[in-house]
C-alpha cells in the first residue's frame, strides 16, 4: 500500500513539473505580429492647371459588412490634360480619423499603388519612389484622352515584390484597398 501511494505521490509531481516546464511563456522566436491596416476611405485629389479639382472617394465605414462602398466623384475630367493627382487614406472607425496615408508613407518600401486605366483615362505615371527607387504612388499624374468614359481602378498593394512591372500580377503582395472610379471626359 505504501509502494502505491509513493509511485501516486511520485506520479503527480513529475506530471506538474512537466505541465509547469512545458508552458513556458518564453519563446525565443516569437511570431511578428504585422496588421494589417484598417482602411475605411480612399480619397483622390485630381488638380489640372485651368481646370477644376476634382475628388473621387470610396467610403466603406462598416468594412468588410454588408454595405457596399459609396464611391462619389466630384465631376467630369478635361479631356487631353495632365492632372496631378494624390491619394489619402483614413482608418474612420476611430475619432478622430486615423491617416494610414502616413503609415503607407513610413513603409514605403512595402507599399505600391497599382493603377489600371481604360477607356479616356489613357495612362498614369507615379511622381514619388520609396528610398530604393521604386514607385509608391500617393502621388501620381493621370492623363485624359479624348472625350468619352473610362475608369481607373487604384489598388494598394502591401508587401509587392519591388522592382515589378506596375501590373497587380507582376506586383504580388496582398491587397490592402481596392477601388475602381467611372469617370466621364468632357
Amino acid at each position: 500500500m505504501k509502494s502505491t501511494n509513493r509511485f501516486i505521490k511520485t506520479t503527480i509531481i513529475l506530471t506538474a513539473l512537466v505541465s509547469f516546464t512545458a508552458c513556458s511563456d518564453d519563446d525565443e522566436n516569437p511570431e511578428v505580429v504585422n496588421e494589417e491596416e484598417v482602411i475605411t476611405t480612399m480619397n483622390v485629389t485630381l488638380i489640372a492647371s485651368g481646370a477644376e479639382t476634382i475628388t473621387l472617394q470610396s467610403q466603406d465605414l462598416d468594412g468588410d459588412g454588408p454595405n457596399a462602398p459609396e464611391i462619389t466623384v466630384s465631376g467630369n475630367l478635361t479631356a487631353s490634360t495632365v492632372y496631378n493627382g494624390s491619394i489619402e487614406l483614413l482608418n474612420e472607425t476611430e475619432t478622430p480619423a486615423e491617416d494610414i496615408t502616413e503609415e503607407v508613407e513610413e513603409e514605403a518600401d512595402e507599399h505600391q499603388f497599382i493603377f489600371v486605366s481604360s477607356g479616356s483615362v489613357a495612362s498614369t505615371a507615379y511622381s514619388d519612389e520609396d528610398a530604393d527607387g521604386n514607385p509608391v504612388g500617393i502621388e501620381f499624374t493621370l492623363t485624359t484622352g479624348d472625350a468619352g468614359t473610362g475608369t481607373i481602378q487604384i489598388t494598394l498593394r502591401h508587401e509587392p515584390t519591388k522592382p515589378n512591372d506596375g501590373t497587380l500580377t507582376g506586383a504580388g503582395g496582398e491587397t490592402d484597398i481596392a477601388q475602381t472610379f467611372s469617370l466621364t471626359v468632357e
